[in-house]
């Protein structure tokens, strides 16, 4: 009965344009309610094929359940409201509906069972991010969002091409499992890679996440690139390609966040690392990697989300970002400390936390698929995450040397989306049987062996050492990093200035060149007009008598012509 169904896309959608109507109070309760509501109404439907639409010579399923798209939904709904609780004091009124705009989007490219719903939703998803950037007020925010929504609107142009050409090959719209064989198809995944910020557009994600609100940069963490896993998992699994693409984003977000002096840059390139750890699943392709990369979207949007939240607590109480201004802060934010810790230790795979019981999946599939050098980089680059996140992040924001700031720990609303996601963090942890019960596949993995504990536990502690032996090269500076979007923020201004500049010399140049022309030929005719000039001069009477005959003799010719044929 499908009048008993509700879309909880829909449900948040909904919400989203409610909420700019109330105040106080309702809107606080809007907030909780909208994505509760949606996660209520996902966990009511049942699987398969629940709406379908006729559209054209096409039958579309714009709302399609099973196993994967149920954990997507449920993680991102789960995310709408955690990051509601987080943001219900923000001030700008707009960046909780743009927010829920955009979650919904999320979970109606999950629940997609066609492409032509996926990308509507995928653009929409593009609308509400921007929004959501918008909602920040600031000068930053607003150039940002104009970089991020060129790279969007591009993506958006490869899908549509790529999709419009796999339907017009294959007369299907279904959105199953693709091959990468065709120009339609690599459109496809090449607009896919783009959100899920691969290379070389993978800039835009730090350029643009940071300079959100202090609460924006938690909404934003968690949608597109975790779509865009999603809908590689989806239509792309055992791409061997894609192996090789997520490595590439595993070592360029360790570099660039070893490097990082912003603390919350710091986390957006470890989005970026964390999503390659995604993708190296999905390219290797068995059940036990697909199931470690859906696992390991799910983990990782409750713990970068716990980091998000506990760097947007310290901006939001100091107004600063940069690591070389901050330290010390464990004095003044115990609970804002120990929950940005929880979320350090999780990213970085430590025994009892949500990450350990993910990523391992992964690094399983690789030495089960005797992938030697791919586990072996999966395991160097487990130890750069530590490095990272799991130390970095912490110790020069809350526990450097003193900064003497001094700032309390956030307001309630705050406090509790902290508690509860470094809550399940811990409880993934010791408890994965929920997580993997939602996993497309059935898992016969046991994270806890003592090899496994043992392996990752050393591999932290040298790690650690590492870290602490090398804190005086690793002390950041109040600088910048260059990265690719260099090309199109300084680059790329520049050769139009210059490309401009030449131009306009070109064209006064040719102006000068044309003005000279035309004097000479003005000057040729004032010559001809003075006395002895050929207008002034005297014509001999027989040649004018000459000319006149011949002019008589042409329109008797034309006349009697004319006359002729229209007289035939």
């Amino acid at each position: 009965m499908n009048e008993l169904i509700f879309h909880p896309a829909l449900i948040l959608i909904a919400g989203a344009l409610l909420l700019p109507l109330l105040r106080g109070t309702a809107r606080s309760i809007a907030v909780l309610s909208a994505p509760t509501l949606a996660l209520i109404a996902l966990w009511l439907l049942p699987e398969g094929r629940l709406w379908q639409v006729q559209w054209l010579d096409y039958q579309l399923a714009p709302l399609a359940v099973d196993k994967l798209s149920r954990l997507f939904a449920t993680i991102f709904a789960l995310m709408a409201l955690a990051g509601g609780l987080f943001a219900l004091r923000q001030e700008s009124r707009m960046e909780i509906p743009a927010a829920f705009l955009y979650a919904g989007a999320a979970i109606g490219v999950v629940l997609a069972g066609d492409l032509v719903t996926v990308f509507l939703f995928w653009e929409f998803m593009a609308v509400g991010s921007t929004l959501v950037l918008w909602s920040a007020a600031t000068p930053g925010a607003w150039a940002a969002s104009r970089r991020y929504v060129a790279v969007h609107l591009a993506g958006g142009v490869i899908l549509f091409a790529g999709i419009t050409g796999h339907i017009l090959a294959t007369g299907e719209v279904g959105f199953d499992r693709m091959q990468a064989d065709s120009v339609a198809t690599w459109l496809i995944l090449i607009g896919f890679l783009i959100n899920a910020g691969a290379p070389p557009l993978a800039a835009w994600l730090p350029d643009a996440y940071p300079e959100a609100s202090w609460s924006g940069t938690v909404f934003l963490s968690a949608f597109t690139t975790k779509t865009a896993v999603y809908v590689l998992l989806r239509g792309f699994p055992g791409t061997e390609l894609l192996i090789w693409i997520g490595m590439f984003m595993i070592f360029y977000g360790i570099v660039y966040a070893l490097l990082e002096n912003d603390m919350r840059r710091i986390l957006a390139y470890s989005i970026v690392n964390q999503v390659g750890f995604m993708v190296v699943g999905i390219g290797i392709g068995t059940e036990m990697a697909l199931n470690g990369a859906a696992a390991h979207a799910f983990a990782h949007i409750i713990y970068k989300g716990l980091l998000l939240m506990s760097a947007g607590a310290v901006l939001a109480a100091t107004g600063k970002r940069k690591c070389s201004e901050l330290g010390g802060l464990f004095h003044s934010m115990p609970l804002t400390t120990t929950c940005g810790t929880i979320g350090a230790l999780a990213i970085s795979s430590f025994p009892l936390t949500s990450g350990f019981v993910s990523k391992s999946m992964v690094t399983q599939a690789a030495a089960d698929g005797h992938l030697q050098a791919v586990w072996l980089l999966l395991a160097a680059a487990s130890a750069g995450v530590f490095l990272h996140a799991g130390i970095k992040f912490p110790w020069f924001v809350f526990f450097q040397k003193d900064s003497g700031l001094r700032p309390a720990d956030p307001p309630a609303s705050m406090r509790w989306a902290m508690i509860l996601f470094a809550f399940l963090c811990i409880a993934l942890g010791v408890w994965p049987e929920p997580l993997y019960a939602l996993l497309p596949y059935a898992v016969d993995y046991v994270p806890y062996s003592a090899a496994h504990v043992i392996t990752q536990l050393q591999l932290l502690l040298f790690s650690g050492l590492a870290f602490f032996v090398m804190l005086d090269y690793l002390k950041r500076t109040p600088t910048i990093t260059l990265d690719v979007d260099w090309l199109w923020r300084k680059a790329g201004p520049a050769v139009a200035r210059v490309s401009a500049d030449a131009l306009h010399i070109a064209r006064a140049g040719l102006g000068e060149i044309l003005a000279a022309r035309a004097q000479a030929v003005a000057a040729a005719v004032v010559r001809q007009r003075r006395p002895g000039g050929l207008l002034l001069r005297s014509w001999p009477t027989g040649n004018m008598a000459l000319w006149v005959m011949v002019m008589l003799l042409a329109y008797l010719l034309l006349y009697y012509t004319g006359n002729g044929n229209g007289h035939a």
